[in-house]
């Protein structure tokens, strides 16, 4: 006999696994935590397989869960398409997409962007997360986000990515700063400098790295920031040098708060769009992706 799964089961699976729990789940259904729970498990009982991992009070989805998600997504999304028929203009878009993005993107583009996307369709809900680049692939890969925004490219085997722009990078001083005003540095000077750089797993930092091993100049790390704004800060203080998008200090160039300087280090990066193969793409996914590419793709690189 097929299992009898409704509605509102498929509902509480796929909302438990975008937020992890039964009563953040309880809470954006607006249902109480039993009856949320007590779905859950019956969904299980009618499938006679477990969906989750159960370390603690968070749920995690297992290997099956993880499989079946998109096929409930799908589900949900065709019933709420439905529904909108009824009673809705002709193609609006609507729903839920996560989105997590690395910092500077989270930062520096994302937010307008998803403005002007959000102002476009009021009935669409963008969920925004500001993470690292590890911490984006790793949200991808457990169905955390539907969409990864990250600075370089994806060497995960089991996500899709695409380039989406180019960035550049700039290494900045405070004006004070002993090596403000000098033609280009060399390597030796670059390898005494002292930097004030991104933790480990951030995209800005690996860039960096990258280009400072090729000239043979591994550089001396004086401090680890996980904020832009603190690099910005620490630097202007002159407590060392920073190596940055220049994204993020056109506004403090162009004042005259911090300096540019000349190391021929070509630090320059791609943007990419990274998601999981196996989840359901919706129409409003697919549309948010449209979107991010003809408003800041490769031919409209900054």
């Amino acid at each position: 006999m097929t299992p009898q799964v409704s509605f509102r089961q498929l509902q509480v699976f796929v909302t438990v696994a975008r937020l992890g729990t039964v009563s953040a789940a309880a809470g954006e259904l607006c249902l109480s935590q039993s009856a949320t729970s007590q779905a859950l498990s019956d969904l299980e009982r009618h499938l006679g397989v477990a969906l989750f991992e159960r370390p603690g009070r968070r749920l995690r989805l297992n290997d099956l869960g993880r499989r079946l998600l998109p096929r409930a997504e799908e589900l949900l999304d065709g019933m709420h398409a439905f529904v909108a028929a009824a009673s809705e203009p002709e193609g609006e878009l609507r729903g839920v997409l996560a989105v997590s993005a690395s910092a500077t993107v989270g930062t520096y583009l994302l937010p307008s962007l998803a403005g002007r996307f959000s102002e476009a369709h009021p009935a669409v809900d963008l969920r925004l997360r500001l993470r690292n680049t590890v911490e984006v692939v790793t949200d991808v890969l457990r169905f955390e986000a539907d969409l990864g925004l990250i600075e370089g490219e994806c060497r995960e085997p089991d996500l899709v990515s695409e380039p989406w722009c180019e960035d550049r990078m700039v290494v900045v001083a405070a004006p004070g700063h002993s090596l403000a005003g000098r033609e280009r540095l060399d390597d030796e000077t670059l390898a005494r400098a002292g930097w004030i750089l991104r933790e480990p797993g951030s995209g800005t930092r690996e860039v960096f790295e990258r280009a400072m091993r090729s000239r043979g100049a591994p550089p001396q790390v004086r401090m680890e920031l996980g904020q832009h704004e603190a690099i910005k800060q620490a630097v202007r203080a002159g407590l060392g040098l920073g190596c940055l998008s220049e994204l993020s200090v056109a506004g403090e160039l162009e004042r005259g708060e911090l300096v540019a300087l000349d190391t021929g280090l070509g630090l320059s990066r791609t943007f990419s769009l990274v998601w999981h193969p196996d989840r359901y793409r919706s129409p409003l996914w697919q549309a948010f992706k449209v979107f991010l590419v003809e408003a800041h793709g490769p031919r409209a690189a900054p």
